[in-house]
């Protein structure tokens, strides 16, 4: 099974949300405690051993700040 790892470039995200929404897992979510140092809220991973690689988030983003590792192996 793939299993993925998702980061964020949190210095460049907008918190635009577009990840969320296209998230099939439903494992990010907009966190209103966290801002950059822009004052844009940044993503959270709630469940990040539920990721599956698929990479929708990052093709998504239209900043280009998601990296998807995938792994094979498990």
């Amino acid at each position: 099974m793939v299993k993925g790892k998702v980061t964020f470039d949190e210095s460049k995200c907008k918190g635009c949300g577009l990840c969320v929404a296209f998230c099939p897992v439903k494992i990010l979510a907009l966190d209103p405690r966290r801002m950059n140092q822009h004052g844009y809220q940044l993503i959270t991973v709630t469940e990040p051993e539920k990721c599956i690689g698929c990479a929708f988030c990052a093709i998504m983003c239209p900043d280009s700040v998601i990296t998807v590792e995938r792994n094979t192996h498990e």
